[in-house]
């Protein structure tokens, strides 16, 4: 398959064969050639078709259409969710494919037809089931599932783990490999490379839109790969503690959130360090952390900031006292992305840059390109939209916002979901500027290597409580895995 895209974001790679998006400036791109039951992993960043051609069988195929690919046997799993939360899980496996009987929905074999695919995962929730009800990591499946019930000859699968757990994850791996043995061609975009390294049979290597390289089999390692995605290999820096006495900044007592109400928790963060809650999914880390910023009610407790309460359940209160919240899903909660960088940088800001409840708008775009600028994001405007920007950009976008109001505290729930990892690097080098001028970060995270080489201090949760708060010099994978399971 030979085609000329349009530079711009990574996650429309795969859209290139779907023909969804508009065209910008144009590269040649070379991309690979599916044999039957190869698996070829792609790695960084690509965008929508332009010019060229796409050959299926052999054949030149014009793809004008979701339903033309298809029909083709082209399946395609987002990596930004777009559930419909008011059906269930089998209304959206077969979403527009509903199977009928007299000329109306038939549930049964639709939930039934569902329920083999879900056994398939590995699944327990039933095909009836509202979407609405399951977690972030369940509706990835979903999504799965659905790709899976189409019977595809080409899967395309776009960061299909972010979200997942160990367990989903490893079973989500196995299914790769049946299906690969069926004869179905699996392109998997990842930047977690320990998966492309244990699944891939090639690696094609994308950087700026272009076609970096690609790799064998037996020439596939993490090195090779970064090498490729960032064009130099990165200097591989652990996080240094600050050894200064720091006086806790952040105190959160008997702390109790509306998903485990019977279950108190406190701890304190200190000015200039990291600190992170790992634990499994589900856990209620995340709802910790929103409890702590007000976009989460809590059932009780209490949270200060340098000794000044905070009010729970008010954003506006935690954002005034200088919290900040990188949220774990940035397209839904923490961007507006058809809005501009520069209006999303300035959105929390805004009464900074007003006078008598107009915006100085020239004082606004000035700003907003000076913490582009300083934070690295890539992109030719700020007057660009958020929606086009690939998922490290976006991050760094959601980062600047907060670094614009100078935080004292900055909560990171999963701070590197989905992006690579050159802007996983500069994610860590801003987190260590940060701490360096004195802000405390308190960090949720799954990434067991984030976990280890970022943190000052660990507190793992277990099933609602804090089962126990590790050290730099006793985090181990070990110690923070037998606290995540319940074990002292």
């Amino acid at each position: 398959m030979r085609v000329s895209i349009p530079t711009h974001d990574r996650e429309r790679l795969v859209r290139a064969l779907r023909s969804e998006n508009r065209p910008d400036g144009l590269i040649d791109l070379t991309l690979l050639r599916l044999e039957p039951g190869e698996h070829p992993a792609l790695i960084k960043q690509s965008v929508p078709a332009h010019e060229g051609e796409i050959l299926a069988d052999g054949k030149p195929t014009i793809i004008d259409s979701v339903r033309k690919s298809t029909e083709i046997g082209i399946a395609f799993i987002h990596q930004e969710l777009n559930p419909l939360d008011n059906l269930d899980v089998a209304g959206n496996v077969y979403l527009g494919r509903e199977p009928t009987k007299w000329g109306l929905v038939d549930q049964a074999r639709m939930r039934a037809d569902t329920k083999k695919i879900l056994d398939q995962l590995g699944l327990t929730f039933p095909p009836e089931t509202p979407l609405s009800r399951l977690s972030l990591a369940q509706c990835q499946m979903v999504e799965i599932a659905k790709a899976l019930s189409l019977n595809a000859r080409v899967i395309i699968m776009d960061e299909p783990t972010s979200s997942l757990t160990l367990t989903e994850t490893e079973r989500l791996l196995q299914v790769i490999r049946e299906l690969r043995s069926a004869g179905v061609g699996i392109i998997y975009i990842s930047h977690r490379l320990g998966e492309v390294h244990e699944i891939a049979d090639r690696v094609v290597g994308l950087r700026d839109g272009q076609n970096a390289g690609g790799l064998t089999r037996e020439q596939i390692t993490h090195d090779a790969m970064v090498q490729l995605m960032v064009g130099r290999e990165l200097v591989r820096r652990s996080h240094e503690p600050n050894t200064a006495v720091m006086k806790p900044r952040l105190k959160v007592q008997g702390l109790r959130t509306t998903r485990y109400p019977e279950k108190e928790i406190s701890f304190e963060v200190r000015s200039g360090e990291v600190f992170c809650l790992a634990g499994l999914v589900g856990a209620g880390r995340s709802e910790v952390v929103q409890a702590i910023f007000g976009t989460d009610p809590a059932t009780g407790g209490s949270v200060s900031l340098d000794d000044q309460n905070v009010a729970l359940g008010s954003p506006r209160s935690a954002i005034e006292a200088g919290i900040g919240l990188v949220p774990e899903d940035r397209r839904h909660t923490g961007l507006l992305v058809e809005w501009t960088i520069k209006d999303n940088i300035s959105l929390p800001s805004l009464h900074d840059f007003a006078t008598a409840g107009l915006v100085k708008r020239k004082q606004e775009a000035e700003a907003a390109a000076v913490e582009s600028k300083a934070i690295g994001v890539k992109t030719p405007s700020i007057d660009v939209a958020a929606a086009n920007l690939s998922g490290g950009n976006q991050q760094k976008v959601v980062l600047a916002k907060w670094l614009l109001r100078k935080p004292k505290l900055l909560i990171l729930d999963e701070p590197t979901r989905g992006v690579d990892v050159g802007a996983k690097a500069e994610i860590y080098d801003i987190m260590r500027r940060l701490t360096d001028e004195g802000v405390a970060i308190l960090m949720v995270s799954s990434d067991m290597e984030e976990v280890l080489s970022t943190s000052d201090r660990v507190g793992v949760m277990h099933e609602g409580s804090l089962s126990g708060i590790l050290g730099r010099d006793e985090c181990t994978e070990e110690g923070i895995m037998r606290l995540a399971v319940g074990r002292t």
